[in-house]
């Protein structure tokens, strides 16, 4: 029959068989046509009407054949669409195996058909399509064919994308490596599914999947959890754990900080809450009381020490017990992030490399009647000093800086915030002298009051618990609309996300004052109370915002709705519709907001053809350079894609689009260091328009956080066209601004914090994204500028033992040191620089001169005959600084040592994210990590529990000496000696 098929020239022989009346002769026709469809089919395509015929003609046999060759002929015609209907009726006839075009390209509209069914059916639209039974079971067949084949990766991505979560399970459960398959089903959850509540769905099958195992993965369920939002899951897990051995208390422990990490503070204080409640049978007291916390009478809460005291004598306590009691002391104090904060304190403060010298260039190089450039001087150094407690600059500058007034007061003072941000523990007593003192008016400035209350606020940032008593009474015995404008502020900071009743009606009694300014803070302190809620309070502050006649608190109030619909995707698009259809263009731009932040980081097709929509379209400029600046919060997820869709955008006319395209880029690829993104801010750096090179400089900052030049050459070129645009008297104050906030930027935390959108485990951290939303307000209102410091994330590795105490340890960086090394001081680059004095030339210079190159010449032929008789003889006094000058020379010209390929960090070490993946731990050490990828907080299992353990010091910061030790630790060269002049002979 083969040898028959390759001489066969024409068809026509056997579609004249087709109207044969016997039935063998028609299949034999059929079959042949089926194997020589992919040479004739132009030819077999005039008989596809008596091909269909015998298809649906119900008394034949070979049905199934005929709908088979019927399909490929279409699929050659290209009527794709049809050629799959026939491949339905061809039943098992269609080979899902086969690896042809034919079946792949079908199997591919198959799997989308479906899809689209299956996608349509779960949003339950009146309209609901039919499936086809046969398409089902194609699907079935192919998913099946996967599984058995082993390919379980392409099986669990097509069971996400048909909804078949039975089929999902299978795969996952029949799969050799079972945690790979289910982290690499919570990366396909995350980034792939773009409809909330089926990702919800998938994670609810994954964690069932999870716990079914002998060896659960609960790092990875109690994240899952987190994004379920199961907060009394997850207390039970810890409570198990913490309750059995020290392993299991470390795991609880790391669980705790990863948690932690994702910055939600709301979850965590249920978790807390909840574990309160499990451990309250075990050690409740008589009186009634836990023994583990405590509230001062100022709202505070101070941890208490767990004492179990019956009738005034005290009680035998049980070692188990009073061991479980201190793991869920030392849990309550990482859910609450005071362990957390703490560390990354000590942390900033040991490790600040920040230089003082560029503040010093800045602040002289600056007019003094330039406010703008003064507060963002100001501004600057806070964030440059972000969390090191370090005010060395501020302190040397006292007189410098009470110059600022009004505004700029309550700015300077918020900056004390953002620099002693996370001092939990004594932030009040560092804002003390500025804050309100007991009653309606204090003795003070209102603008430093407010920017005092301000401070508070980012001091206790999402971890806000200690501080909201204070500030709620603040607000309340005030009437002065500075200082409330810097309580709702601080409110709205401190109770982040918490949706706290008592909290929202102090705010909204301040908004229905309908002041402008105070009504303005009050509705973006409304909007980070009830971040990420979408109650119908948002439907309360719509409705104000209507009523009102303030820009002011439009603005204000349309920022706060976009924050209360964070995260909740399609849920919101009742109100983002509302919001863009409004007549109100400060509402629409409210809109743009609500966009980016329901869809942040989901690259949403549906959310980013609106943004580009808008981007394009819409007649008021402050909506269009949202929208194109709300692409960086949709995009993060996926930084590469941002410069390619915001390209064109970069090069509009309109320099509003231009400035967003500028701020998108710096948001979505924020510390990446990407070579795109780089590239498209380049020109914008030296665009025409002064607002555009301020966008620019300050995105291009976002983008090179704690890159260096032996990283990329370009960041060494940008420090020094900053410098060059500050130095510049004829610059523009916003271009000089830009430059100025990006010096801080580019050296935020003393160098040693990064802008991170995204937690190690893939979740969005909330503070981070919302800091990042209220900071581009700056544009309006410049204080709202340190919101930058709430998306700075510490980049460090920092091991912690059962204690929670740091132990000596050493760790192994399999990359060249200078790729990831802190920045070169700039000092004496800049202080040579700033200090070049004219040469002076004396009278007897030529006589000199001429004499020095004779003397140079001689010593030159001296020195070749003695090289040539190989004596070697001690220099003449005459000729000592010559012959050293020769001496480095020839040292020079050595070639330089190959630089190591490795690095030994020390407990704790700063590790930037694109260094995590060289990061090792020694082999033979006396610790091993908790979990694989060593990053962040490490808990670490002590393999040599009998051996004494040797502890870091903690550099911790003291209120007290931090000019001293601020000046010691920031500004090593500053007071370094002049360098002696060159050598030179007096003639008379």
């Amino acid at each position: 029959m083969a040898a028959v098929a390759v001489m066969v020239s024409s068809a026509s022989g056997l579609l004249a068989m087709l109207q044969e009346p016997a039935a063998e002769l028609k299949l034999h026709a059929l079959s042949n046509l089926n194997s020589l469809v992919h040479v004739f089919w132009p030819e077999i395509s005039t008989s596809v009407p008596a091909i269909e015929s015998l298809y649906e003609d119900e008394e034949f046999d070979q049905r199934q054949l005929a709908a088979l060759v019927v399909s490929k002929v279409f699929y050659y015609l290209g009527e794709i669409n049809d050629s799959l209907s026939y491949a339905l009726g061809a039943g098992p006839l269609f080979d899902v195996s086969e690896d042809s075009d034919y079946a792949n390209t079908l199997l591919a509209r198959a799997l989308d058909e479906y899809a689209s069914i299956r996608s349509k059916a779960s949003k339950a639209t009146g309209e609901e399509e039919m499936m086809d039974p046969r398409l089902e079971v194609i699907v079935e067949r192919m998913l099946d064919k996967c599984i058995l084949d082993g390919k379980y990766q392409q099986a669990m991505g097509m069971a996400v994308e048909c909804r078949r979560l039975d089929k999902l399970e299978e795969a996952i459960t029949r799969c050799d490596n079972l945690h790979g398959a289910l982290s690499y089903c919570i990366n396909l959850s995350h980034q792939y599914v773009g409809h909330r509540e089926y990702r919800c769905e998938i994670l609810r099958c994954l964690v069932k999947i999870y716990q079914t195992l002998s060896d659960p993965d609960y790092l990875s369920i109690c994240q899952c959890l987190m994004f379920l939002d199961e907060p009394e899951t997850v207390a039970n897990i810890l409570y198990t754990l913490f309750s059995e051995g020290t392993d299991d208390a470390l795991l609880a422990y790391q669980i705790a900080f990863d948690l932690v990490e994702n910055e939600n503070q709301a979850f965590l204080l249920n978790v807390r809450n909840h574990l309160d409640t499990l451990c309250i049978p075990k050690s409740a007291l008589p009186g009634g009381q836990t023994g583990n916390a405590a509230t001062d009478p100022s709202g505070d809460i101070q941890m208490g020490d767990d004492v179990d005291i019956m009738n005034g004598s005290p009680r035998v306590v049980d070692p188990i017990e009073e061991a479980r009691a201190d793991r869920l002391t030392k849990i309550r104090g990482i859910l609450s992030g005071e362990t957390s904060i703490q560390l990354t304190l000590q942390f900033l403060y040991s490790h600040n490399r920040s230089d003082i010298l560029i503040l010093k260039t800045i602040k002289q190089a600056l007019e003094m009647r330039n406010s703008v450039c003064h507060s963002a001087t100001i501004c600057s150094n806070a964030i440059m000093h972000a969390g090191t407690t370090v005010d060395t600059f501020l302190r040397e500058n006292l007189e410098w800086l009470s110059r600022a007034t009004n505004w700029a007061k309550f700015s300077a003072t918020a900056g004390l915030g953002v620099i002693h941000r996370g001092h939990l523990q004594q932030g009040r007593a560092l804002m003390a002298p500025y804050l309100p003192q007991g009653g309606a008016a204090g003795g003070g400035s209102p603008y430093s009051e407010g920017g005092a209350l301000y401070a508070l606020g980012l001091i206790h940032a999402n971890h806000g618990e200690g501080i909201t008593h204070f500030l709620r009474e603040s607000l309340r015995n005030t009437s002065s609309e500075v200082v409330q404008h810097g309580a709702c502020l601080g409110l709205g900071l401190a109770g982040l996300g918490t949706a706290d009743e008592e909290i929202f009606e102090d705010i909204k009694n301040v908004l229905y004052t309908d002041s402008a300014v105070a009504s303005e803070a009050a509705g973006i302190g409304l909007g980070l109370l009830m971040v990420g809620t979408a109650t119908e309070k948002a439907g309360e502050m719509l409705a104000y915002a209507h009523d009102t006649q303030h820009e002011k608190i439009i603005r204000g109030l349309a920022l706060g709705i976009a924050l209360t619909v964070y995260g909740r995707e399609e849920e919101a698009d009742t109100f983002i519709e509302q919001m863009t259809r409004d007549q109100d263009p400060i509402l629409c731009y409210g809109g743009m907001y609500a966009l980016a932040l329901a869809y942040r980081g989901t690259a949403n097709n549906k959310a980013i053809h609106q943004l580009l929509h808008f981007a394009v379209s819409d007649v008021n400029d402050d909506v269009r350079r949202t929208a194109v600046l709300a692409l960086g919060f949709v995009l993060y997820n996926e930084p590469e894609q941002t410069p390619r869709i915001v390209s064109l955008l970069s090069e509009s006319y309109n320099p509003h689009v231009r400035y967003g395209a500028a701020l998108a880029v710096g948001i979505s690829c924020a510390g990446t260091g990407l070579n795109d993104a780089i590239s498209l801010l380049e020109p914008l750096t030296s665009d025409v328009v002064d607002f555009v090179r301020q966008g620019a400089l300050i995105a291009m900052a976002m983008v090179m956080i704690q890159t260096n030049e032996s990283y990329d050459p370009r960041v060494g070129t940008f420090r020094r066209q900053l410098e060059k645009i500050v130095l510049d008297k004829h610059e523009d104050t916003m271009s000089k601004m830009g430059a100025i906030l990006a010096s801080g930027i580019l050296d935020a935390g003393g160098r040693n914090v990064t802008i991170k959108l995204k937690s190690r485990s893939k979740h969005d951290k909330l503070t981070a994204v919302v800091g990042l939303a209220v900071f581009t307000q700056f544009w309006y209102w410049y204080p709202l500028t340190y919101f930058i410091s709430l998306a700075f994330s510490p980049t460090a590795i920092i091991g912690l033992n059962s204690d929670l105490q740091m132990p000596k340890l050493e760790f192994l960086s399999n990359a060249k040191p200078s790729l990831f090394d802190y920045p070169k001081p700039t000092t004496q680059q800049t202080a040579t620089a700033t200090v070049k004095l004219p040469t002076a030339i004396l009278s007897t210079y030529a006589k000199a001169k001429s004499r020095a190159s004779k003397k140079e010449a001689e010593s030159k032929s001296q020195e070749k005959a003695e090289a040539a008789e190989g004596k070697a003889e001690a220099p003449s006094s005459e000729d000592a600084s010559t012959s050293m000058q020769v001496d480095g020379a020839a040292a020079e010209k050595k070639a330089p040592e190959p630089e190591p390929t490795f690095q030994i960090l020390a407990n704790p070490a700063r590790v930037l994210p694109a260094q995590e993946k060289f990061i090792k731990f020694l082999e033979n050490s006396r610790y091993e990590p908790v979990k694989g990828a060593p990053s962040g907080f490490v808990l670490l299992r002590d393999l040599r529990p009998d051996d004494a353990e040797e502890l870091v010091l903690a550099d911790t910061p003291s209120t007290v000496a931090t000019n001293v030790t601020g000046t010691a630790a920031a500004s090593p060269a500053v007071e370094e000696e002049p360098q002696p002049p060159q050598p030179f002979e007096y003639t008379s």
